[in-house]
């Protein structure tokens, strides 16, 4: 019986070096499965399941906004790919409505006819529109009054408000922008015709821009023009104006002292996807708010 003990001894080893190799592939095998992973406290490894697409479409007011909250929400979940499109205000409605896009933006409020087809409305944000003129200006403030007189027509020259005699040049919004459905209702441009449909008071020649970037590169080109622009938009190529003595700030709109202000909106219909419900969630918790702080006025 001697002379087997040694290739009896040599077959063990063989057999817990063969077991030691086939478990060690077993656990790299399992590390690395398919599908999004983040590490824990602990060190383990946890599958984070969301993916999809997101197409969000609307308001050029909101669309900066949108474009960070999308940017930061894809490093936190990178199988979600986002979708950020400027349009206008009643677009994104439309294309929320009828399902081209999974969520849309809204810088105005809903139509009653726009209510009715179920949509839902997320307020994420509070913002400020900000009359603003060429740097080169001399005006720094205006009350509401003469802001709605000149944007009317009635006020027509720059001299009769301190300034350079120059005739006042007048840059507005297209129809559909929800900028410039807001100002409009802000400061009293709308009128009901004889059949009670709503129309705009603005003077009739005024330049027409399509979304805010538009109405500040006009606004930074021509010297005796006045606008309106979102305040995510307000940068030194412009000026922007106190109204009746306040300054457009997240501060002063928060504290409803700067009077020109609205809402912004989230849109959804129908059954909305797990991704679309966690964005959302996103925007809405501290760390979104966060971000919506950084330009606009958080809700919470």
């Amino acid at each position: 019986m001697k002379k087997f003990t040694k290739p009896l001894v040599l077959l063990s080893l063989v057999l817990v070096l063969i077991l030691t190799f086939t478990g060690c592939s077993n656990k790299t095998t399992g590390a690395n499965k398919g599908g999004t992973s983040q590490s824990t406290d602990d060190g383990d490894s946890v599958e984070n399941g969301l993916s999809g697409t997101i197409n969000i479409v609307g308001s050029t007011s909101v669309t900066p906004m949108a474009e960070s909250l999308s940017e930061e929400f894809s490093k936190l979940n990178k199988d979600v790919k986002m979708n950020v499109q400027g349009v206008g205000s009643t677009a994104g409605i439309k294309a929320s409505i009828d399902g081209t896009a999974d969520i849309g933006m809204s810088s105005r409020n809903l139509k009653d006819e726009e209510k009715s087809t179920g949509i839902r409305e997320y307020t994420i944000a509070y913002d400020g529109i900000v009359v603003v003129v060429h740097p080169n200006n001399t005006v720094s403030d205006l009350d509401m009054e003469t802001i709605q007189k000149i944007f009317k027509g009635e006020i027509t020259n720059w001299k009769d408000l301190g300034g350079k005699d120059e005739e006042i040049l007048i840059v507005s919004r297209e129809d559909g922008s929800g900028t410039r459905g807001a100002f409009e209702e802000i400061l009293n441009l709308q009128e009901k015709d004889s059949s009670g449909n709503t129309l705009s008071t603005i003077k009739k020649d005024a330049l027409i821009a399509d979304g805010n970037g538009s109405v500040k590169a006009n606004i930074s080109r021509k010297e005796n023009s006045i606008g309106y622009i979102s305040l995510s938009y307000l940068d030194d190529t412009v000026k922007g104006l106190k109204v009746e003595g306040v300054e457009a700030t997240v501060e002063s709109i928060q504290k409803g002292e700067y009077k020109v202000s609205r809402p912004f909106f989230m849109l959804t219909m129908g059954e909305e996807s797990e991704v679309v419900k966690e964005f959302l969630a996103f925007i809405l918790s501290d760390e979104g708010q966060k971000i919506v702080g950084e330009k606009q006025v958080p809700v919470n």
